[in-house]
């Protein structure tokens, strides 16, 4: 493991941000398309920047996903919203953690002098996932295609079998690691399995998750949340995955999703399949003192780490213990942490590796344990188990919502971590900059 975490080479400023709701799918494709949620939730924030769209230096925007009419999905956001041919746009692809890697990237580009003003986030339309053709219908196309006579066409249509119109689910493939064979559900059963984590811990974790989701709800804290209409004038203004009236008996009584009949993972203890995007303005100083522009919080340091794709789940602690060794911080010195709820065990199982003395010297290289992240300080307002995982939109999200959870709590310092699909880790340290 590598132990030297750097700062970006100079400030990198976050001055604002908006997300959509993000919306549960629910069987068939939602009412958004991967451009539209961008658009929805970039143009709110744009209208109250003091510069117009031409003045950003660049548009970076995750997604794992895009449909095909959509290709760098940055770039036709980008125009859509304004920028003008001139502001180059690109899309970046990290599976879970797209969103932070577009955030990593832009203060990368900040830190160089490259760039002063970067629009920034994260997109997935998870319900517009596409079906696709199974390969032996492809080849069955294709030699109809290439077919020169009717006969030809009378022996191929001879050959042709109605299974060859059973659809392959792009999601699934998605979420199915092609280097261990195992999906990412599965994934979450060995890390559970490894730590002793139990059904009921599960299910009493996704409970908090659901119960704090719609208390921060009721309470207004969600203020980055910007509302959505569709073109039949239906009105999105919430994470409408939340079920304010789960309790334990219900979670109880579903059945494993992954590994049936025995496992522990549910669908009520793992994330929701959902659509939505988010959006922030990222700064340098210089552009900051020259629009006079509002500061919610500071980037101060990114960290990437891997390990095994068939303990994907434990890639924040990959990368949890190397940024604070690096920054010579420890949990104690965090005031608050998003760590996104792809699954219930597999939030849990990296609260257990991160205080486990055997794993943080075998597997981080650690003399002794990083120690505990509370509770009480951890998805303050629920994560992806009640508010939904849209892939590529989860890392930009989450740092969002940790720069507003600090401005509401007056605090400092905090650290955003995603598990990534394919085995890794990301963790992002932000600070807020006092008034």
């Amino acid at each position: 493991m590598a132990t030297a975490t750097q700062k970006y080479a100079k400030p990198v400023f976050i001055v604002d941000g908006n997300r959509t709701p993000f919306l549960k799918a629910r069987g068939k494709p939602g009412p958004f398309k991967h451009a539209d949620l961008g658009i929805y939730a970039s143009r709110p924030l744009l209208l109250r920047m003091p510069f117009e769209p031409t003045e950003f230096d660049e548009v970076i925007f995750g997604a794992t996903m895009p449909g095909p009419d959509e290709a760098n999905i940055a770039r036709v956001v980008a125009l859509r919203l304004g920028c003008g041919d001139h502001v180059p746009a690109y899309t970046v692809q990290r599976n879970c953690a797209s969103g932070m890697q577009a955030l990593d990237n832009a203060a990368m580009s900040i830190a160089s002098g490259r760039s002063e003003l970067v629009l920034a986030g994260g997109i997935e339309s998870m319900s517009h996932a596409p079906l696709l053709f199974h390969p032996k219908m492809v080849d069955w196309l294709a030699a109809w295609w290439a077919a020169r006579s009717i006969g030809e066409r009378l022996k191929l249509l001879g050959r042709f079998s109605p299974r060859y119109l059973a659809p392959v689910i792009a999601l699934l493939k998605g979420l199915t690691d092609p280097v261990v064979g195992l999906n990412m559900g599965q994934t979450a059963e060995k890390i559970a399995h490894r730590f002793g984590i139990t059904r009921e811990q599960m299910d009493e974790f996704a409970l908090a998750s659901h119960r704090r989701l719609h208390q921060a709800q009721q309470d207004g804290a969600l203020d980055e949340v910007v509302p959505l209409y569709d073109d039949k004038g239906n009105l999105y203004d919430h994470d409408d995955g939340v079920r304010p009236d789960s309790s334990l008996d219900k979670l109880a009584k579903l059945r494993p999703a992954f590994d049936k009949p025995y496992g522990l993972v549910t669908p009520g203890n793992s994330a929701q399949i959902t659509d939505g995007a988010a959006a922030l303005v990222l700064a340098s100083e210089a552009a900051v003192k020259k629009y006079d522009l509002p500061v919610l919080a500071r980037l101060v340091s990114c960290k990437w780490a891997a390990l095994t794709p068939a303990e994907m789940g434990l890639g924040p602690a990959h990368a949890i213990a190397p940024l604070l060794e690096g920054m010579r911080l420890e949990p104690g010195q965090i005031d608050y942490w998003e760590i996104n709820e792809a699954f219930a065990a597999q939030v849990l199982a990296v609260l257990a590796a991160l205080k486990d003395d055997e794993y943080c010297r075998q597997h981080l290289g650690l003399r002794s344990a990083v120690g505990e992240i509370p509770h009480e300080r951890l998805n303050i307002h629920g994560g992806g188990v009640s508010l939904g995982h849209p892939v590529g939109a989860s890392g930009a999200r989450i740092v969002l919502h940790l720069a507003r959870v600090l401005e509401q709590q007056k605090a400092d310092r905090g650290i955003a971590s995603l598990c990534i699909g394919g085995g890794q880790g990301g963790a992002m340290l932000i600070e807020r900059e006092a008034a």
